[in-house]
């Protein structure tokens, strides 16, 4: 959840600037007089947990932007709006198959991924599209980490203004007046937008109205694709300073997991193999716990002298969830291994683990211990149930050794690709790019489909009543029925997309 202090700052610092705005404005004439016209020449207004902010030095930028190569503006913006009708009905499509797969998982006994899914306000399993990133609707501090919030509001911020840029250039193209550009915070969420001359707007004709309301979307799809090939080309980016392909490089490791401590790992270690998993990057890494997880546990050849001296059928006891176990409760380095000879079948000793695994091979069954030269049995540790022993490699230090669940392996260290050349290069520089360009790629690809939707108050409305007035004319001759239509059809989008957000808040907050 949010921290306090952060929730404290947040409302203190609201509740600061509406108390001071209230005192400046009840103060005398004169001072109410100054403040009000400093608000007013600095395009500043104010209302609680809002602030606003309105200006015309973009203007000519926009302007210049909107000039340059008007054939290639042309076609692309024509590109855009192609792309805005088909992402309209698309995400319609989505919405309706998004709603039906959350009123499953909610009826559903065991939900899939409850404890796994993440920022799921917006568009509940977004991630089946945007599987670059898991990110899909996100609540600060629910869903979020309090660690990644500054990629969240950075990725929004530019996901705005990279939306708004392309309204403002294309009204610009389309003779359209452009007013000024602004930028504003509710509550702790960025956001942009262009003042557009409506008067002018309403002059030209539905094929140009489309294409300024469909470039903000088309600009966040550009923004995705463009954010989508930086991550693709990252490794070659990086190339004369970072190299991949070694090995998952440890960035972070949770303070009292398992994998910390004097043997555990630690920050700059290069881990290459999980059990006999090779791991050449963090896709590896994920893959083979998911792999080790899913399968038997591992056994280890180990010499038959050295299980004679250390048999422990007699003092062997069942666990509560009907496991064995043979080692004393306080041995911190001694597990219960099973085994079997020609003459029995189960047998069990307790051995020092470490001792035992650090130059053994893995093995099934007795039969992959038999190329050995000595006489070898494959012993499989006797765990509880779900838990794993996994021989974690990282030279040129000692093998670790995890015992628990693999998930909690996988969660409790960050890795990275890129190793570095040079010593003085910083371990986070790839990760950080890496991280901020999947929050652009999720949350402007969100940000896309969400203003598509033929909603009241989105993009969508005004794609919609633009698209209505150039296809329809012919057949639906009466302005006030292609209204009513259009109407309808925003009342559904509505109500789908509030469905949507409502039952992304539920599962997010109440699971």
């Amino acid at each position: 959840m949010i921290p306090i202090p952060v929730v404290v700052c947040v409302l203190g610092g609201w509740c600061a600037v509406y108390l001071l705005d209230t005192v400046l404005r009840q103060s005398s004439a004169s001072v109410k007089s100054s403040y009000e016209s400093w608000l007013s020449a600095n395009g500043l207004s104010l209302s609680p947990f809002h602030i606003r902010w309105h200006t015309s030095l973009f203007n000519r930028l926009f302007a210049r932007c909107a000039h340059f190569n008007p054939h290639f503006l042309y076609i692309w913006f024509s590109a855009g709006m192609v792309f805005g009708v088909v992402a309209m009905f698309g995400s319609v499509v989505l919405l309706s198959r998004t709603l039906m797969q959350t009123l499953a998982q909610m009826m559903a006994e065991t939900p899939e991924g409850s404890h796994e899914q993440v920022l799921q306000v917006v568009l509940p399993r977004l991630n089946h599209i945007f599987t670059v990133l898991s990110v899909d609707g996100q609540v600060p501090g629910v869903n979020l980490p309090v660690s990644q919030l500054a990629y969240f509001f950075v990725a929004i911020l530019v996901s705005g203004l990279i939306h708004e840029f392309g309204h403002g250039v294309a009204a610009l193209r389309e003779q359209v007046r452009l007013n000024g550009f602004g930028m504003f915070m509710f509550v702790i969420y960025p956001g942009a937008f262009v003042d557009l001359f409506t008067a002018h707007l309403n002059l030209i004709s539905p094929v140009q109205q489309l294409r300024i309301f469909c470039a903000g979307v088309w600009h966040n799809f550009m923004l995705c694709v463009a954010a989508v090939c930086f991550l693709l080309l990252l490794p070659l980016l990086l190339f004369p300073f970072y190299y991949t392909g070694a090995g998952a490089l440890v960035t972070e490791v949770v303070e009292g997991s398992p994998s910390s401590g004097p043997r555990g790992l630690f920050v700059g270690d290069l881990v290459t193999h999980l059990e006999d998993c090779s791991v050449k990057g963090v896709e590896d890494w994920h893959s083979c716990i998911h792999q080790l997880a899913n399968q038997p546990q591992s056994g280890y050849c180990v010499p038959t002298a050295t299980l004679q001296l250390n048999r422990a059928a007699g003092r062997a006891y069942k666990r509560l969830d009907g496991t064995m176990e043979c080692c004393s409760n306080n041995s911190l380095t001694d597990l219960c291994f099973a085994y079997s000879n020609n003459l029995e079948s189960k047998l069990f000793a307790c051995l020092p683990a470490r001792k035992t695994i650090q130059a053994s091979r893995t093995c099934h069954t007795n039969a992959d211990c038999q190329t050995d030269f000595s006489p070898s049995l494959c012993v499989i540790p006797s765990l509880e149930n779900q838990t794993r022993l996994i021989r974690v490699k990282h030279a040129p230090q000692a093998d670790m050794l995890f015992v628990g669940y693999p998930s909690h392996l996988q969660f409790s260290v960050s890795l990275t690709n890129f190793v570095p050349r040079l010593g003085f290069l910083h371990l986070d520089l790839p990760v950080m790019l890496e991280t901020l360009s999947k929050y652009l790629v999720s949350l402007s690809g969100a940000l896309a489909v969400v203003n598509a939707v033929p909603c009241f108050a989105l993009d969508g409305q005004w794609m919609l009543t633009a698209f209505l007035e150039a296809t329809l004319c012919s057949l639906i001759p009466e302005k006030s029925n292609r209204e009513l239509l259009g109407f309808f059809i925003l009342l559904g989008g509505s109500a789908l997309l509030a469905a949507n957000v409502a039952l992304g808040l539920w599962m997010v907050t109440a699971r």
